[in-house]
Protein backbone atom coordinates (compact mmCIF):
# COMPACT_ATOMS: atom_id res chain seq x y z
CA UNK A 1 0.00 0.00 0.00
CA UNK A 2 0.84 3.30 -0.85
CA UNK A 3 2.69 5.24 2.53
CA UNK A 4 0.23 7.85 3.85
CA UNK A 5 1.37 10.54 6.03
CA UNK A 6 0.78 10.66 9.71
CA UNK A 7 -2.12 13.06 8.76
CA UNK A 8 -3.68 11.07 6.69
CA UNK A 9 -2.95 7.88 9.22
CA UNK A 10 -5.34 9.91 11.79
CA UNK A 11 -7.76 10.14 9.54
CA UNK A 12 -8.35 6.76 8.23
CA UNK A 13 -8.20 5.45 11.66
CA UNK A 14 -10.75 7.49 12.64
CA UNK A 15 -13.20 6.84 9.89
CA UNK A 16 -12.54 3.19 10.10
CA UNK A 17 -13.28 3.26 13.95
CA UNK A 18 -16.79 5.14 13.55
CA UNK A 19 -17.46 2.70 10.77
CA UNK A 20 -17.14 -0.68 12.93
CA UNK A 21 -20.49 0.67 14.70
CA UNK A 22 -22.43 1.76 12.16
CA UNK A 23 -21.41 -1.51 9.64
CA UNK A 24 -23.36 -3.32 12.80
CA UNK A 25 -26.14 -1.14 13.03
CA UNK A 26 -26.83 -1.34 9.27
CA UNK A 27 -27.26 -4.66 9.18
CA UNK A 28 -30.15 -4.23 11.40
CA UNK A 29 -31.52 -1.34 9.74
CA UNK A 30 -34.26 -2.40 10.54
CA UNK A 31 -34.57 -1.85 13.94
CA UNK A 32 -32.68 1.62 14.58
CA UNK A 33 -34.01 4.68 16.47
CA UNK A 34 -34.64 6.73 14.35
CA UNK A 35 -35.78 10.76 14.74
CA UNK A 36 -36.98 13.38 12.05
CA UNK A 37 -34.30 16.14 11.74
CA UNK A 38 -36.65 18.13 9.07
CA UNK A 39 -38.96 16.74 6.14
CA UNK A 40 -37.45 13.89 4.55
CA UNK A 41 -34.12 14.72 6.55
CA UNK A 42 -33.58 12.04 8.65
CA UNK A 43 -30.85 11.58 11.31
CA UNK A 44 -29.86 7.95 12.75
CA UNK A 45 -28.41 6.83 16.12
CA UNK A 46 -25.81 5.65 13.52
CA UNK A 47 -25.05 9.15 12.66
CA UNK A 48 -24.72 10.58 16.13
CA UNK A 49 -22.36 7.68 17.06
CA UNK A 50 -20.02 8.28 14.45
CA UNK A 51 -20.07 11.52 14.87
CA UNK A 52 -19.16 11.32 18.38
CA UNK A 53 -16.49 8.92 17.66
CA UNK A 54 -14.86 10.73 14.87
CA UNK A 55 -15.50 14.31 17.40
CA UNK A 56 -13.18 12.02 20.03
CA UNK A 57 -10.50 10.36 17.95
CA UNK A 58 -9.65 13.38 15.83
CA UNK A 59 -9.36 15.72 18.85
CA UNK A 60 -7.40 13.61 20.57
CA UNK A 61 -4.94 13.01 17.79
CA UNK A 62 -4.83 16.72 16.80
CA UNK A 63 -6.01 18.36 19.81
CA UNK A 64 -6.64 22.18 19.38
CA UNK A 65 -8.10 21.53 15.80
CA UNK A 66 -11.64 23.09 14.78
CA UNK A 67 -14.68 21.20 13.28
CA UNK A 68 -17.18 21.95 11.27
CA UNK A 69 -19.37 18.91 11.66
CA UNK A 70 -23.36 18.01 10.09
CA UNK A 71 -25.04 17.31 13.21
CA UNK A 72 -22.94 19.45 15.90
CA UNK A 73 -22.22 22.95 13.31
CA UNK A 74 -18.97 24.68 13.68
CA UNK A 75 -17.11 24.17 16.92
CA UNK A 76 -14.07 26.47 17.50
CA UNK A 77 -10.52 25.16 18.21
CA UNK A 78 -7.74 26.92 20.28
CA UNK A 79 -5.71 26.51 16.06
CA UNK A 80 -7.58 28.89 14.23
CA UNK A 81 -5.49 27.72 10.94
CA UNK A 82 -6.78 24.13 11.31
CA UNK A 83 -10.35 22.89 10.81
CA UNK A 84 -11.79 19.16 10.22
CA UNK A 85 -14.85 19.27 7.93
CA UNK A 86 -16.73 16.11 8.69
CA UNK A 87 -19.78 14.49 7.39
CA UNK A 88 -20.31 11.26 10.06
CA UNK A 89 -22.84 9.60 7.60
CA UNK A 90 -22.98 10.50 4.18
CA UNK A 91 -26.20 9.26 2.63
CA UNK A 92 -28.58 8.97 5.99
CA UNK A 93 -31.27 8.18 3.30
CA UNK A 94 -29.45 5.02 1.97
CA UNK A 95 -28.65 3.69 4.81
CA UNK A 96 -31.97 3.86 6.34
CA UNK A 97 -33.64 2.26 3.62
CA UNK A 98 -31.26 -0.46 3.62
CA UNK A 99 -29.15 0.62 0.47
CA UNK A 100 -25.56 -0.13 1.04
CA UNK A 101 -24.33 3.22 -0.82
CA UNK A 102 -23.45 5.69 1.94
CA UNK A 103 -19.82 7.17 3.50
CA UNK A 104 -17.65 8.71 6.40
CA UNK A 105 -16.33 12.01 4.86
CA UNK A 106 -13.41 13.50 6.66
CA UNK A 107 -11.43 16.40 5.23
CA UNK A 108 -8.81 19.13 6.74
CA UNK A 109 -8.70 22.50 6.07
CA UNK A 110 -5.31 24.42 6.49
CA UNK A 111 -5.53 28.34 6.36
CA UNK A 112 -8.37 27.98 3.94
CA UNK A 113 -6.76 25.49 1.58
CA UNK A 114 -8.51 21.97 1.40
CA UNK A 115 -5.47 19.40 1.95
CA UNK A 116 -6.31 15.92 2.77
CA UNK A 117 -9.51 14.49 2.12
CA UNK A 118 -10.63 10.80 3.35
CA UNK A 119 -14.22 9.16 2.01
CA UNK A 120 -14.96 5.47 3.34
CA UNK A 121 -17.41 3.46 1.43
CA UNK A 122 -18.27 1.66 4.44
CA UNK A 123 -20.49 -1.53 3.13
CA UNK A 124 -18.06 -1.57 -0.07
CA UNK A 125 -14.31 -1.18 2.28
CA UNK A 126 -13.23 0.94 -0.24
CA UNK A 127 -10.92 3.59 1.48
CA UNK A 128 -10.74 6.59 -0.60
CA UNK A 129 -7.68 9.04 0.13
CA UNK A 130 -5.66 11.51 -0.65
CA UNK A 131 -3.05 14.69 0.25
CA UNK A 132 -2.82 17.98 -1.69
CA UNK A 133 0.20 16.95 -3.56
CA UNK A 134 0.29 13.29 -3.26
CA UNK A 135 -1.98 11.84 -5.14
CA UNK A 136 -4.98 10.28 -4.74
CA UNK A 137 -5.78 6.26 -4.00
CA UNK A 138 -8.94 3.64 -3.54
CA UNK A 139 -7.25 1.59 -0.96
CA UNK A 140 -3.86 0.78 -2.80
CA UNK A 141 -4.29 1.65 -6.43
CA UNK A 142 -3.36 4.88 -7.84
CA UNK A 143 -6.70 7.12 -9.21
CA UNK A 144 -7.13 9.03 -12.42
CA UNK A 145 -9.87 10.42 -13.49
CA UNK A 146 -11.29 8.84 -16.60
CA UNK A 147 -10.11 10.31 -20.26
CA UNK A 148 -12.74 10.29 -21.78
CA UNK A 149 -13.42 14.09 -24.17
CA UNK A 150 -16.78 13.65 -25.74
CA UNK A 151 -20.01 14.26 -23.85
CA UNK A 152 -22.00 11.73 -26.15
CA UNK A 153 -19.65 8.92 -23.91
CA UNK A 154 -19.92 10.28 -20.62
CA UNK A 155 -22.00 9.46 -17.69
CA UNK A 156 -22.41 12.21 -15.25
CA UNK A 157 -23.61 11.80 -11.70
CA UNK A 158 -25.92 14.71 -10.07
CA UNK A 159 -27.79 15.42 -6.71
CA UNK A 160 -31.70 16.94 -6.64
CA UNK A 161 -33.28 18.57 -3.76
CA UNK A 162 -35.56 16.64 -1.44
CA UNK A 163 -39.04 16.96 -0.03
CA UNK A 164 -38.74 20.61 1.65
CA UNK A 165 -36.44 21.95 -0.02
CA UNK A 166 -36.41 24.55 -3.02
CA UNK A 167 -34.52 24.41 -6.20
CA UNK A 168 -36.28 21.48 -7.64
CA UNK A 169 -37.58 23.57 -11.13
CA UNK A 170 -33.51 24.73 -11.85
CA UNK A 171 -32.56 20.66 -10.57
CA UNK A 172 -34.99 19.41 -13.23
CA UNK A 173 -33.71 21.76 -15.85
CA UNK A 174 -30.13 21.02 -15.50
CA UNK A 175 -30.44 17.61 -15.90
CA UNK A 176 -32.93 17.87 -18.63
CA UNK A 177 -30.04 19.59 -20.18
CA UNK A 178 -27.05 17.54 -19.79
CA UNK A 179 -29.10 13.81 -20.38
CA UNK A 180 -29.73 15.42 -23.60
CA UNK A 181 -25.89 15.61 -24.44
CA UNK A 182 -24.70 12.28 -22.97
CA UNK A 183 -24.60 8.74 -22.11
CA UNK A 184 -26.87 9.41 -18.96
CA UNK A 185 -26.71 10.43 -15.70
CA UNK A 186 -27.34 8.72 -12.05
CA UNK A 187 -28.28 10.05 -8.93
CA UNK A 188 -27.13 7.93 -5.92
CA UNK A 189 -27.77 9.86 -3.06
CA UNK A 190 -24.22 10.46 -1.46
CA UNK A 191 -22.34 13.65 -2.28
CA UNK A 192 -18.57 12.37 -1.26
CA UNK A 193 -19.22 9.05 -3.02
CA UNK A 194 -20.02 10.89 -5.63
CA UNK A 195 -16.97 13.11 -6.35
CA UNK A 196 -15.07 9.96 -4.69
CA UNK A 197 -16.33 8.10 -8.39
CA UNK A 198 -14.93 10.79 -10.25
CA UNK A 199 -11.32 10.27 -8.64
CA UNK A 200 -11.75 6.86 -9.64
CA UNK A 201 -13.08 7.57 -12.95
CA UNK A 202 -16.18 5.50 -12.41
CA UNK A 203 -18.31 8.91 -13.47
CA UNK A 204 -17.31 11.52 -16.16
CA UNK A 205 -18.12 14.17 -13.78
CA UNK A 206 -20.65 15.25 -11.16
CA UNK A 207 -22.89 18.49 -10.46
CA UNK A 208 -25.18 19.74 -7.50
CA UNK A 209 -26.24 22.80 -6.01
CA UNK A 210 -26.63 23.48 -2.27
CA UNK A 211 -24.39 21.09 -0.65
CA UNK A 212 -22.65 21.50 2.60
CA UNK A 213 -19.01 22.04 3.36
CA UNK A 214 -18.34 18.71 4.97
CA UNK A 215 -20.14 16.86 1.77
CA UNK A 216 -17.85 18.40 -0.58
CA UNK A 217 -14.70 19.04 0.73
CA UNK A 218 -13.11 15.83 1.15
CA UNK A 219 -14.11 14.64 -2.56
CA UNK A 220 -12.74 18.09 -3.87
CA UNK A 221 -9.26 16.51 -2.88
CA UNK A 222 -9.71 13.51 -4.21
CA UNK A 223 -10.56 14.49 -7.73
CA UNK A 224 -7.87 17.29 -7.91
CA UNK A 225 -5.16 14.72 -6.89
CA UNK A 226 -6.46 12.38 -9.49
CA UNK A 227 -6.07 14.90 -11.89
CA UNK A 228 -9.72 16.22 -12.32
CA UNK A 229 -10.72 19.71 -12.17
CA UNK A 230 -13.45 21.42 -9.31
CA UNK A 231 -15.04 24.63 -9.85
CA UNK A 232 -17.99 26.55 -8.27
CA UNK A 233 -20.86 26.20 -11.19
CA UNK A 234 -21.37 29.73 -11.39
CA UNK A 235 -17.87 30.68 -11.13
CA UNK A 236 -17.46 31.88 -7.68
CA UNK A 237 -16.06 29.63 -4.51
CA UNK A 238 -18.34 26.37 -4.14
CA UNK A 239 -17.30 26.20 -0.19
CA UNK A 240 -19.13 29.38 -0.02
CA UNK A 241 -22.06 28.30 -1.99
CA UNK A 242 -22.58 24.44 -2.03
CA UNK A 243 -22.70 24.55 -5.89
CA UNK A 244 -20.22 22.22 -7.00
CA UNK A 245 -19.16 20.78 -10.23
CA UNK A 246 -15.91 18.50 -10.75
CA UNK A 247 -15.01 16.47 -14.18
CA UNK A 248 -11.63 16.04 -16.32
CA UNK A 249 -9.66 18.64 -17.83
CA UNK A 250 -11.85 18.03 -21.35
CA UNK A 251 -15.43 17.64 -20.35
CA UNK A 252 -15.75 20.06 -17.50
CA UNK A 253 -16.37 23.49 -19.63
CA UNK A 254 -18.95 21.93 -21.85
CA UNK A 255 -20.66 19.84 -18.49
CA UNK A 256 -20.75 23.50 -16.89
CA UNK A 257 -22.12 25.01 -19.72
CA UNK A 258 -24.77 22.46 -20.19
CA UNK A 259 -25.93 22.81 -16.63
CA UNK A 260 -25.80 26.55 -16.71
CA UNK A 261 -28.06 26.37 -19.87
Amino acid sequence: MPQASALLNVMIAAARKAARPMSRDFGEVENLQVSRKGPSDFVSSADIKAEKTLFEELSKARPGYGFVMEERGVVEGTDKTNRWLVDPLDGTTNFLHGIPHFAISIALEREGVLIAGVIYNVVRDELFWAEKGQGAYLNDRRLRVAGRNDMRDALFACGTPFHGKAGHDVALAEIERVIAKTAGIRRFGAASLDLAYVAAGRFDGFWERNLGVWDVAAGAVLVREAGGVVNEIDGGDFMQSGAIVASNQSLIAPLTQAVRG
